[in-house]
């Protein structure tokens, strides 16, 4: 009767007398087995609990009928053993019809999740980076392959391991799991010869748990090739800069020779101190110069007390030979600015770049107007350089890549890394480098804003900069 209102109503059915037979029937996958719990041979509740033991059919939905069995107890036993669906004789048409139904869509929602549970462990394994899920308590749910492949397959790494007591051993620090819990953490640690970049979000349950998503890619080769960049840059930077002061050392030697050869000609021991002193004050002059080459090209371990304007001062008093020949004049108006911590090599490279750029932009008989500015921002002092050019302007199409590594448009004279490092470096020492820029007549130029906040790169605030060894790792 069962069978014939099912084929009735389109179903393929394939019916067996005994729980054996049902066994093996089984195993050819059907959508849904009606399984009575009086059998020849076996139990039918038996039959259930074998089918859910076995992992290849237990996803088939089971429903157990019986004309004997009715008690609610009996149903209960049924149901404990793995069964869907129980009904009893007699079975009205309409109810059998909606429980085959709905023990069928159930299968096929079952089978929509189990492929997309695959699906996602497929793509959870697949990932390059490492990912990992820490319950609410702690403890460490799943990660994929990459993350112990990372982590060089930690043999602590298990199931139910507490994750700060893992990141402990494996960083030496917590730091990672520590940050509050709206804020998204992300900060780079070495461990042995690797640079690592973690990464840690957070995930609210429905039932109001908050689980940590953490992140972990290796960036030791991505880290390797920007130092390879920025010392390509810092190099074709010292040659620039070695032009510069080409220029201004020049005329000091000339004035030493030239006080050397009167010193030289006289026999008046007055007038030969006299030219020796000058002689003294122009090679005080080349010993500066010398002492900033050394300063660019020499980098400090630690951040020093560095007086940007002052910097900036020398590196446009550098450049005014070479704007001369364009016949550009280097204007520098400073005012007092307060001390901040820094690398001196770092910031005389950017504002090299920044200065002989505006330099080589400018139209001739026109004034490069440097503003050295101590201002507050935020409520933070810091200090301020604009450094304003008065040339063509830069198009809208450029604007965008201005900062892009390799962008350039000096063609081959230009290695496209200047403003690219230039802003890494600013942004190193806690400041923003910006622009503005106007093509129209009256206000073509450029104007490049340098912020540096006061404290800059200091020791207390190492830590939020990222140049001190923390915990075991390292930030950026």
């Amino acid at each position: 009767m069962v069978r014939r209102v099912l084929e009735i109503s389109g179903y393929s059915c394939v019916e067996v007398e005994t729980g054996r037979k049902a066994l093996e029937v089984a195993q050819t996958l059907p959508d849904l087995i009606i399984l009575d719990v009086c059998l020849p041979d076996l139990s039918g509740i038996e039959v259930c609990r074998t089918l859910k033991k076995d992992p290849l059919t237990r996803p088939i939905a089971v429903m157990q009928i019986s004309a004997s069995f009715v008690a609610p107890e009996d149903r209960v036993k049924a149901l404990d053993a793995g069964a869907d669906g129980y009904l009893t004789h007699p079975i009205d048409r309409m109810v059998l019809l909606a429980t085959v139904r709905a023990l069928l869509r159930l299968r096929e929602a079952e089978q929509a999740a189990r492929s997309a549970a695959a699906h996602w462990e497929t793509t959870f394994n697949a990932l390059a980076e490492g990912l990992a899920v820490v319950g609410a308590k702690g403890s460490f749910i799943r990660w994929n392959q990459a993350f112990a492949e990372i982590c060089e397959g930690s043999r602590s790494l298990t199931p139910n391991r507490n994750a700060r007591e893992f990141f402990e051993e494996f960083l030496g620090t917590s730091e990672p799991l520590r940050h509050p819990t709206e804020a998204r953490f992300c900060a780079e640690y070495e461990v042995g010869d690797k640079t690592l970049l973690f990464s840690v979000g957070n995930c609210s349950q429905e039932n109001g748990a908050l689980e940590k998503i953490v992140t972990i890619s290796d960036i030791t080769d991505r880290k390797l090739a920007e130092y390879a960049l920025r010392t390509a840059e810092k190099l074709a930077a010292t040659g620039k800069l070695a032009n510069a002061i080409a220029h201004e050392i020049n005329n000091p030697l000339e004035a030493i020779t030239n006080l050397l050869f009167l010193a030289r000609s006289s026999d008046s021991p007055a007038f030969i101190q006299e030219m020796l002193k000058l002689a003294a004050v122009q090679m005080e002059r080349v010993s500066r110069i010398t002492k900033q080459t050394l300063a660019f090209h020499r980098e400090t371990e630690y951040p020093i007390p560095v007086d940007a304007g002052g910097i900036v001062e020398e590196v446009a008093a550098l450049y005014e030979p070479i704007a001369a020949s364009r016949r550009v004049r280097i204007k520098c108006d400073r005012q007092p600015t307060l001390t901040i911590y820094g690398f001196p090599g770092q910031l005389t490279q950017v504002f090299g770049n920044l200065v002989r750029n505006a330099a080589e932009a400018a139209l001739p008989d026109t004034t490069v107007t440097i503003r050295i500015r101590e201002i507050s921002r935020g409520g933070q002092t810091g200090t301020r350089v604009t450094i304003h050019d008065r040339g063509a302007g830069i198009p809208p199409e450029i604007q965008k890549k201005i900062f892009d590594p390799f962008f350039t448009t000096k063609d081959l004279k230009g290695s496209g890394l200047g403003l690219w490092v230039s802003k890494q470096l600013i942004e190193k020492h806690g400041g923003t480098i910006r622009f503005r820029t106007s093509q129209e007549s009256r206000l073509r130029g450029t104007i490049f804003e340098i912020y540096l906040p006061l404290g800059g790169i200091s020791r207390e605030n190492e830590a939020s900069h990222g140049f001190e060894v923390l915990e075991g790792g390292r930030r950026p």
